[in-house]
C-alpha cells in the first residue's frame, strides 16, 4: 500500500502540495481517504456530482484499494504505474481492414498495379517468355537499354568470378571488408564520370536518398532546390534531409533563379535534377543550372540514371554529351578546359539499366565521397554488391565506352519508331531523348492498351498511371534498344495503330481540338533538336580516343578509407 501511496503524493499536485511527502504518504495511509479527497478541488468536485460525498463509500474504495495490493504485488510483470491499463477494454485496431480500404481506393481510382510474369531471354532478346515458356513476347519497355545484360563478356566475366568467390559479398564493407572488384568498379566509374572519386550503393534509390539526406543533415542550413518532376528517390531524400526545401517548375530555370537570388549567396544551397527524365524524356538544361550554381554558391546534385550509357562519346551521360567532341577527342583523358561534367559537384547513376546488372553510385570528388562513406547510413549499413555483380557492372562500363555503335544504334531505332507514330498521328510527348512516351490520358484506357498489344499482339508495353505520372496524362512507354531493328519496329508500329483503332483512343488531331496537353496537339510548342545530332551519328568506334579500350585505370585510395 505504501508504495501506491508513494505514487499518488508524486502524480497529485493537491497532496504534493499540501505537506511534505512523508506526511502524506502517511496521511493515506492512516487517516480517512475520503476526508482528503474532499478538500481536494478536483476529486472533492468529482465526488459531489457522483455522489460519493460519504465517508463509507469512500472508506470502500480504500479497502479495495489494500485488498489489491496483494495482487498487484504477487505479479513480476506489473511496475509501479498510476495509469490505468486499457488493453484487456478495447479491440484491437483493425489493420487488415486499414489495408483493404487503401487497396480498393488504389483499384477504384485505376492506379492499382499489375505486375507482368516477364522472363526476358538473353539468347533471343529482345523476346522474353510469360508463364510458360513458349508463351513468348517481345518486350518494349525495358531499362535495360544497351541489353547489356545479356552481353557475353559481361555474363563470362560474371560467372567466372561466381565460381571464384561465391554468391554473395559475406555483409557489410564497414564488417566484411570490401574486395577487389568494389575497388575496380569504383574506380570504372570515377574514370567514367572524370571524376576523383566513386562510392557503390546497392542501388540508386538508396544513392539519392543517402546523399540528399545526408547533406541536408549535416550542411547547417541548407536549402534544397527541386525540379517537380524529379524521381521518387530525391524527393524521400529531401524528405528526409529535414531541411528548407522549394520546388521548381519542371526545366524552368527562371523559376529557379527567382528562389535561388531569395537567399544570401553565403547560405548553402543545393540544386537537384535529373538530366533526362524518364516518364517525359525531357531533358534539362545542365549548363544554365550550373552558371546559376556559381552565380548563387549552390553545389549541383545531379542524377543520370536514365542517361549513363546512353549519351556522350563514352556513355558518362549527357554531362559528358554537352561537350561531345572534347571528350571524344580526350578519351578517358581531361579535357584540355573546363566542361560541364567537370562542373557538376555529384553525379549519381545506376547499374541497373545501361549497365545491364543491379546498384547505384555516386561520383564526386575525394572529399565528399571519404565524407559519404564515413557517414552515410545507406551505404555503412547496407550489405554490399556481390562479387560477381561488381565484376560484371565494371565490364560492361569497359565495355559500352569503346562502342561508340550501340548509343548510335539505340538513338537510330528510337527516330525510326518516333517517326512511324508520328506518320499515323499516334501522340508521342515530343522530347529530344530516347524516351518513346504514347499519351493516352486516360488509367483504365491505358491498362486496356497494354492488354491488347499483349494478348492479341504478343508486345510488352507497360501502361504508366498515377503516381508516377499524374492524373490525365497516362501512357504507354516505348524504350527501343539495339535489338529493336526496324522489322520489329513495323509490327510495334502497326500494332499500335491498332490499339489505337480498338479502343478509339485520341490521336494527335484529337489533341489539338481539345487545347493540346504536354506539348502534343499545342500549336505554339517549339520542339528540341535530337541530343544526337548527325555529326555525331557518323562516328565510328575507330572515331574514338585509343586510350578507351582497355585502358588501365588505377585503383581509388578513397575506396579503403585515406590514410593521415
Amino acid at each position: 500500500m505504501e508504495s501506491i501511496a508513494r505514487q499518488s503524493v508524486k502524480l497529485c499536485p493537491f497532496l504534493n502540495n499540501a505537506s511534505s511527502s512523508m506526511q502524506s504518504v502517511k496521511r493515506l495511509q492512516q487517516s480517512n481517504v475520503s476526508a482528503i479527497a474532499k478538500k481536494c478541488p478536483f476529486m472533492g468536485k468529482a465526488m459531489q456530482t457522483a455522489g460519493y460525498a460519504s465517508s463509507a463509500a469512500a472508506n470502500v474504495a480504500a479497502a479495495n484499494a489494500r485488498n489489491s495490493e496483494s495482487d498487484l504485488r504477487s505479479s513480476d510483470d506489473v511496475q509501479e504505474s498510476a495509469f490505468v491499463n486499457h488493453g484487456t477494454r478495447e479491440k484491437s485496431f483493425d489493420y487488415d481492414g486499414l489495408f483493404e480500404q487503401q487497396l480498393h481506393d488504389k483499384r477504384t481510382d485505376r492506379s492499382y498495379r499489375f505486375f507482368n510474369n516477364i522472363n526476358r531471354l538473353a539468347k533471343e532478346f529482345p523476346l522474353a517468355h510469360r508463364q510458360h515458356e513458349e508463351d513468348k513476347v517481345t518486350v518494349w519497355c525495358s531499362n535495360d537499354y544497351l541489353a547489356l545484360s545479356k552481353n557475353q563478356q559481361v555474363v563470362d566475366v560474371m560467372k567466372r568470378t561466381l565460381d571464384k568467390y561465391g554468391a554473395g559479398a559475406g555483409g557489410t564493407r564497414n564488417i566484411a571488408g570490401h574486395n577487389k572488384h568494389a575497388l575496380k568498379l569504383e574506380a570504372e566509374i570515377a574514370a567514367l564520370h572524370k571524376k576523383e572519386g566513386a562510392l557503390v550503393f546497392s542501388s540508386c534509390f538508396v544513392a539519392n536518398d543517402a546523399v540528399i539526406s545526408l547533406l541536408g543533415q549535416k550542411v547547417k542550413d541548407l536549402v534544397i532546390f527541386s525540379d517537380e518532376l524529379n524521381h521518387a528517390s530525391m524527393i524521400v531524400g529531401i524528405k528526409h534531409a529535414s531541411t528548407t526545401k522549394h520546388i521548381f517548375r519542371h526545366n524552368d530555370l527562371n523559376h529557379l533563379e527567382q528562389m535561388l537570388a531569395s537567399y544570401p549567396k553565403s547560405q548553402p544551397k543545393l540544386i537537384a535534377f535529373e538530366s533526362v527524365y524518364s516518364m517525359s524524356g525531357s531533358v534539362a538544361d545542365l549548363e544554365k543550372i550550373c552558371d546559376l550554381a556559381d552565380k548563387y554558391g549552390a553545389l549541383t546534385f545531379l542524377d543520370e540514371v536514365h542517361a549513363v550509357g546512353l549519351y556522350g562519346p563514352h556513355g558518362a551521360g549527357v554531362a559528358e554529351h554537352c561537350d561531345f567532341e572534347a571528350h571524344r577527342k580526350a578519351g578517358i583523358a581531361s579535357t584540355e578546359h573546363s566542361t560541364v561534367m567537370d562542373r557538376i559537384d555529384m553525379i549519381t547513376g545506376t547499374l541497373g539499366k545501361s549497365f545491364g546488372t543491379v546498384g547505384g553510385y555516386v561520383a564526386g570528388s575525394v572529399k565528399l565521397i571519404d565524407w559519404l562513406r564515413s557517414y552515410a547510413p545507406g551505404f555503412i549499413f547496407t550489405t554490399s554488391l556481390p562479387p560477381a555483380v561488381m565484376a560484371g557492372a565494371a565490364e560492361a562500363i569497359r565495355f559500352q565506352r569503346s562502342h561508340l555503335d550501340l548509343r548510335q544504334d539505340q538513338q537510330r531505332h528510337t527516330t525510326y519508331v518516333k517517326q512511324g507514330l508520328a506518320d499515323l498521328q499516334i501522340p508521342v510527348l515530343p522530347n529530344p531523348s530516347h524516351i518513346v512516351p504514347v499519351l493516352v490520358g486516360n488509367p483504365e484506357l491505358a491498362r486496356q492498351a497494354s492488354e491488347i498489344l499483349m494478348d492479341k499482339h504478343r508486345i510488352y508495353v507497360q501502361a504508366i498511371n498515377f503516381p508516377t505520372v499524374a492524373r490525365g496524362t497516362e501512357r504507354l512507354r516505348i524504350t527501343p534498344t539495339p535489338g529493336h531493328t526496324n522489322d520489329l519496329s513495323d509490327i510495334l508500329l502497326e500494332a499500335v495503330d491498332d490499339v489505337f483503332n480498338t479502343l478509339q483512343l485520341p490521336r494527335v488531331k484529337d489533341w489539338e481540338y481539345q487545347g493540346g496537353l504536354l506539348g502534343v496537339g499545342q500549336p505554339e510548342y517549339v520542339p528540341e533538336p535530337n541530343l544526337w545530332t548527325e555529326q555525331h551519328l557518323s562516328y565510328t568506334n575507330n572515331d574514338l580516343h585509343p586510350n578507351v579500350r582497355e585502358p588501365i585505370v588505377d585503383q581509388l585510395e578513397v575506396s579503403s578509407g585515406i590514410k593521415a
